[in-house]
């Protein structure tokens, strides 16, 4: 055998040219194999921080550098390489080599990729704790035309029972994981195995799910795992799929790099770029190319800045817009609508040849840490641009990043290169970043200012929102495989607009529906919450019973507990057979809803084609009587669907109003939308439940209750606070445990509850304390105390304690919050206080009231009382300020209402004791008498109740139960009761 010593490869005398040619071909895509071929692990770090690297990754399914930079940034640190295996034929993979993810998995196909990210988006939301081969797998099979779905066609395997087969798989993995998950060591050797398939076997550029299949099934460990997954896979024979995967691929609509070499690649997944122009093809996308493929979704309700950034484009000089505004509002999308427009050719004719390219600013720095580098890289585009025989305009989102971007020492920043070309009118962009930062940077230097023309980009109203969410209807129906109602529409809008104030339309109503999106298609495809809940709940009684057994067969302690458990049990297994049951029954009903809502869809379709006298008229037309019986199947199977699920569905056939509504309230702790009839209860039945709380106050509580269910019911106006009430009245008569009250009745709890101690602010200069410093004072960006706690907490109850207090100054500030529900902090952010309840609190005219009520019998109505009470406030508050709150007196305490108030505080001691000691706690009526004698003696209301509990009744039952715990006794009973001698006496059992 004759021997090349050029090369020193052997080459056999027989062979053809062609067949020396392959085989050269050969020895390059095996030394750019060996570069992946070793067996690489990730441990949990690197491999959690490689999943949060693929969420942050934008357009990740679409740029398989910024896929391939994610794995790469991720990948700190490997595991030593495997055992070398022996591929097909003779060939052997380099044992030593490591493995480069980078280029690993830029070179899996674009339908791959995406599917590895659906993968992680599908382990997040399942809560898995490792992103495995199912998930991967699964994604891939869910990709219409992939080569691996007409692979297993091929050999009759029914894909959707493998889908199946996965997807119970999925629900077998371990959930719970509140941490990004790792990625699991088979992804990568899968991703390996299947790259070493196409280049060595097929010499491809990119390695397709059919490569992936044959990688799956050939090597042993990979093959095992997948015959666990589904016993179908034995079915494929993997010599025929080698023979036959070019054919088959070919008439998959997978896109390949089949003429791409597969060695002499560089380890960026993104092109260097070798044609004429070489820095615009790695630092630019092109806009206009993807709206052209309808990779860009349809842009709505913007027709008035495009025109103006068309008006812009055409001048002469200072032709380069720069779009401003506040983030969410669509800047983004405007630059994209005009790139639509130049594909559709709906621009004047000085544009309709140009094209619109995004400048990566970030991929431009990356790397470039030799001086001047990055000079040289920006100067390469724009030389290219100006070059360009196709009118080239650059599109730079987050515009202000080019202060300073690249400017290291002894070198020119980003913005002071682009300056020369701005101003000859050679270069010609669309900028786009927020006021803020145009204020910032772009004011400062008015040279650079100069050169562009703003474009103010406003948030949309509430009816050209709606228009863009009909937009992206059809978007997001795609994506998630679920239908969206209008109602949907609409109701994202209104409640996005209504409660989630800190954001702007259309980001925050596109951010809710896609939320309420990806739940519907999760509910219609996972096991419903409530059904994984009850299947917990018997998990750990199983395990909490298992437990208690072993210990009471040898000490009989556990027989009352054991009791309980057994029926807790039952009844969750009766729950969860109820559940299951009407699981399956949503199950049917839901698919039957969708083929029937289907079927008229395409009817009304073919139907307005007909109308509209098309070539190709939609299939699906349906005669009359048709027509009328499917629209009463649909009508009934709605009604049995609703008579089944209540107010709880377990499956949404569509996304609906209901579906909106229920994520707001998960968002907000708010219940909007249909309610459900225990929350409607609750609202009704506000004023019985504060009155356990608050004794002898019914006349406030119930106009406090009323202002309650005016807002839930949505009369009241959306521009102001829920309810603004001034609680006046002495100390220790339950106003501020009115406050108490209303968090937790309405917001879920005291931490939902934000107090503010006016007496801190009797100078006018504190007002700063509430509002957050203003620029250029000590404390600026830290927030005030008000306006940060009631801006992480929009839905709670404000508490301003002893308001009187406060300098009148610090009082006019709330005029506004009590006006439009608003406020301004230091930073100039809009405060939202429409969702929150104010309380405020005063002693003002304390001695005026104590007159009023001195005589029981003569004591004033609540009209009279509190009429009578406002010359006194007057004397402490402006009339403005009255004017604009609700001012309700609180009686002062009588015998009969602090009698109330000693039992509700003994209660509360008597649920302590039963809780820490599982006994007993009782008291006589003339222990209650006792208290009540030696309350009279500081007249401080209520609070002094606390005060003699404190003091006698809990030190002397602490060391009672003490004493009994350090002598090993079990305390069943404890009574209260009062001496002769008027001393408190316990009796312990």
């Amino acid at each position: 055998m004759p021997i090349s010593g050029a090369s020193g490869a052997a080459t056999c005398a027989s062979c053809s040219p062609s067949e020396s040619l392959r085989g050269s071909r050969s020895r390059e895509s095996r030394a750019s194999a060996r570069t992946l071929g070793s067996s690489t692990g990730l441990d949990r770090s690197t491999s959690g921080a490689l999943i949060s690297g693929l969420d942050r990754v934008p357009g990740f399914s679409h740029d398989p550098a910024a896929l391939a930079d994610a794995f790469a940034r991720s990948t700190a640190r490997q595991a030593p390489p495997s055992p070398a295996r022996r591929l097909h034929g003779a060939r052997q993979r380099n044992p030593q080599a490591s493995v480069n993810l980078k280029s690993l998995i830029g070179r899996q196909s674009a339908e791959s990729r995406r599917a590895l990210e659906g993968a992680a988006g599908l382990c997040l939301s399942r809560s898995h704790y490792n992103v495995e081969i199912e998930h991967w797998l699964l994604k891939i099979l869910e990709t219409p035309g992939s080569a691996m779905e007409a692979a297993l066609r091929r050999f009759e395997i029914d894909v959707a029972q493998i889908a199946r087969d996965l997807n119970k798989c999925l629900e077998r993995l371990k959930t719970g994981n509140s941490r990004p998950p790792a990625l699991a060591p088979s992804i990568v050797d899968l991703a390996r195995e299947g790259w070493l398939v196409a280049s060595l076997d097929f010499e491809a550029g990119e390695a397709n799910s059919g490569h992936l299949l044959i990688a799956l099934l050939g090597n042993d460990t990979l093959a095992r795992q997948a015959r666990e997954i589904s016993p179908l896979f034995d079915k494929v024979v993997v010599e025929t799929l080698r023979k036959e995967l070019p054919s088959i691929a070919a008439n998959a609509s997978e896109s390949q790099r089949a003429a791409a070499p597969a060695g002499g690649a560089s380890g960026d997944a993104r092109p260097r770029g070798s044609g004429k122009t070489p820095n615009l093809d790695q630092f630019t996308v092109d806009l206009t190319e993807r709206a052209r493929s309808g990779a860009v979704d349809p842009v709505l309700g913007r027709d008035d800045e495009i025109r103006q950034v068309i008006d812009i484009l055409t001048r002469r000089r200072q032709n380069n817009p720069i779009l401003t505004g506040e983030p969410g509002v669509g800047k983004t999308a405007v630059a994209e609508g005009f790139a639509l427009k130049v594909a559709q050719g709906e621009v004047p004719p000085a544009l309709k040849n140009v094209a619109v390219r995004t400048l990566d600013l970030a991929l431009l720095q990356a790397g470039a840490g030799v001086k001047g580098e990055f000079e040289n890289r920006l100067k390469g585009v724009i030389e290219e641009v100006k070059a360009s025989a196709t009118p080239i305009i650059l599109f730079i989102d987050e515009a202000h990043t080019m202060i300073g971007a690249g400017g290291a020492a002894g070198q020119g920043d980003a913005a002071n290169l682009l300056k020369p070309a701005l101003a000859r009118g050679e270069l010609r962009t669309i900028a786009a970043t927020t006021w803020a930062e145009y204020k910032k940077y772009f004011e400062r230097d008015a040279a650079l200012a100069r050169r562009f023309q703003v474009v103010k980009v406003e948030e949309p109203s509430e009816a050209v929102a709606i228009e863009i969410m009909r937009g992206l209807a059809k978007v997001m129906e795609k994506h998630h495989g679920v239908r969206v109602l209008d109602e949907a529409l609409q109701e994202s809008v209104r409640l996005s607009m209504r409660y989630l104030a800190g954001r702007q339309l259309p980001d925050k109503s596109v951010s809710l529906l896609d939320t309420a999106c990806a739940r519907v298609a999760l509910s219609q495809a996972a096991t419903p919450a409530a059904l994984e809940d009850c299947r917990t709940q018997l998990a750990r009684l199983d395990t909490e019973e298992r437990a208690l057994q072993r210990e009471h067969a040898v000490q009989a302690r556990h027989g009352e507990r054991l009791a309980e458990i057994a029926k807790e049990k039952a009844a969750a297994q009766e729950r969860l057979a109820g559940l299951e049951k009407r699981w399956t029954e949503e199950k049917r009903l839901v698919g039957e809803l969708m083929v029937a809502r289907q079927t008229l869809e395409a009817d009304a379709l073919a139907r307005m084609d007909a109308a509209a006298g098309a070539k190709n008229p939609a299939p699906g037309q349906l005669a009359d009587a048709d027509r009328d019986a499917k629209r009463a199947t649909l009508e009934r199977l709605e009604q049995e669907l609703q008579a089944l699920q209540g107010d709880a569905p377990l499956i949404h056939p569509h996304v609906r109003a209901q579906a909106i509504a229920e994520v707001i309230s998960n968002w907000t702790g708010i219940p909007v939308g249909r309610m459900l009839a225990d929350q409607i209860r609750s609202v009704l039945e506000l004023k019985d439940r504060l009155e356990k709380r608050v004794v002898g106050q019914s006349h406030a509580l119930d106009i406090i209750a009323r202002n309650i269910r005016i807002s839930r019911a949505n009369l009241k106006d959306p521009q102001r606070p829920i309810g603004v009430f001034m609680l006046a009245g002495p100390s220790g008569v339950g106003k501020t445990e009115t406050a108490i009250a209303l968090a937790e009745e309405l917001y879920g709890g005291e931490q939902n509850m934000t107090v503010i101690n006016m007496s801190e602010f009797k100078e006018e200069h504190k007002v700063s304390l509430l509002m957050g410093s203003p620029p250029g004072y000590v404390g600026y960006g830290e927030g005030g105390v008000l306006t940060e706690a009631v801006r992480r907490r929009p839905y709670s109850v404000v508490l301003l304690d002893e308001l009187e207090k406060a300098h009148p100054g610090v009082q006019e500030i709330f005029y506004q919050v009590f006006d439009k529900g608003t406020l301004k902090d230091g930073e100039g952010r809009d405060i939202d206080f429409r969702n929150t309840v104010i309380i405020m609190t005063t002693n003002a005219g304390t001695d005026a009231v104590m007159s009023l009520c001195a005589d029981p019998e003569t004591r004033p109505d609540a009209d009279a009382f509190a009429s009578a009470l406002h010359p006194e406030l007057l004397k402490t508050f402006k009339p403005a300020f009255l004017g604009r709150c609700q001012v309700l007196p609180y009686y002062p305490l009588t015998d009969e209402v602090k009698r109330g108030i000693i039992e509700l505080k003994l209660k509360k001691i008597a649920k302590r004791v039963a809780t820490s000691y599982q006994a007993q706690f009782t008291w006589s009526k003339e222990f209650v008498e006792g208290v009540l004698a030696r309350c009279t003696e500081v007249e401080s209301g209520a609070r002094n109740v606390d005060h003699i509990l404190s003091r006698t009744l809990l030190p002397e039952l602490a060391a009672e139960f003490l004493a009994r715990l350090a002598a090993g006794q079990t305390i069943h009973t404890a009574h209260a009761t009062l001496a002769p001698e008027g001393h408190f006496r316990y009796e312990l059992g």
